[in-house]
């Protein structure tokens, strides 16, 4: 079953920025800078996306200097990749074995 940790990453997802921005950081830690460039949004657009993902726990902060890098929290995609395959395997058994609710 999903829990509600997941609903919560599985909502900061939905959004394709946020997605797009959660792509990046898999490659390596990046900076507001470094993610406007990479993606055309405006800063503050960026930054909200940004506080959802960090609230959600897919992504962390690390200060360096005057700026704060973000990346990426691989535990909190691996939660949710762990129950969407149990989800997966209950649906192919239940696909396989033909098993129907009687109205």
């Amino acid at each position: 079953m999903v829990t509600s940790v997941d609903s919560d990453t599985l909502r900061a997802l939905a959004d394709p920025l946020r997605r797009r921005i959660v792509t990046l950081l898999a490659r390596e830690s990046l900076c507001t800078t470094h993610l406007v460039e990479e993606t055309g949004a405006r800063q503050t657009n960026l930054s909200n996306h940004l506080k959802v993902l960090r609230e959600a726990g897919v992504v962390e902060t690390e200060p360096c200097g005057r700026w704060t890098y973000y990346r990426l929290k691989p535990e909190a995609l691996s939660g949710l990749a762990a129950e969407l395959a149990h989800l997966s395997v209950l649906a192919q058994e239940t696909a396989d074995s033909g098993r129907t609710r009687p109205c």
